[in-house]
């Protein structure tokens, strides 16, 4: 069983969402907070599994939920909701540790989906990605830490990263290059060593800016 935390201060939005997740046997609701200081206090008591996370909300934003949860080693796999004019906002999510955005207009099967690929280490990233997003990449260059090309990746390092820009967990990967999963694991180690950062989400990011993806 999946157990997902919602986060948002719009009690029919947590109603919508929650009446979805509802419907699909093996996720549950544990928790939902109206606010980022609540999600802050009580994630870290809860520990579900997976967050939905709105940007948007009076007093402690979405995105100061992830720097606060990040900066303490305490954030789950958690997804953005979003609506289409948050492009800079979901960038910014990304690069504080999000695994990947969702429209809050969502379908069940897309929403069941996302929670259970980032609920199994996989990321939402690239399938996601639109052309309004990439050039928001673009544009927050100058924001990078360190935009240095990056040490070059082996043939199979890059075969690996496209493979996790693509959302796959590592045991997902394994099976499709058919190695051992801890094989593939010490390829992602090297391959965020690489790039200077220090998830899969910013590996994907950097990727993409870099035009390796």
């Amino acid at each position: 069983m999946i157990s997902v935390c919602l986060v948002d201060d719009q009690n029919l939005v947590r109603q919508g969402v929650r009446s979805l997740l509802d419907l699909a046997e093996d996720i549950r609701v544990v928790a939902e907070c109206a606010d980022g200081a609540q999600a802050v206090q009580d994630i870290p008591r809860i520990k579900p599994d997976v967050v939905l996370l709105d940007l948007r909300m009076p007093n402690m934003s979405g995105l100061e939920v992830l720097q606060a949860l990040s900066a303490r080693n305490e954030l789950p796999p958690t997804i953005i909701l979003t609506t289409f004019d948050d492009d800079q906002l979901v960038l910014q999510g990304l690069k504080a540790g999000a695994r990947g955005y969702l429209l809050k207009d969502v379908s069940l099967e897309q929403l069941v989906e996302a929670v259970r690929t980032v609920a199994a280490g996989g990321s939402l990233v690239a399938p996601m990605v639109t052309q309004r997003l990439l050039a928001g990449v673009g544009r927050m260059q100058n924001q990078f830490t360190s935009l240095e090309q990056p040490d070059p990746l082996t043939e199979r390092e890059t075969e690996i990263l496209r493979l996790l820009s693509g959302g796959y967990s590592n045991k997902e990967i394994a099976n499709s290059l058919k190695v051992a999963e801890g094989t593939v694991k010490n390829h992602v180690s090297n391959i965020l060593s690489k790039l200077g950062v220090r998830d899969r989400t910013r590996a994907v990011l950097k990727a993409l800016e870099l035009g390796i993806v």
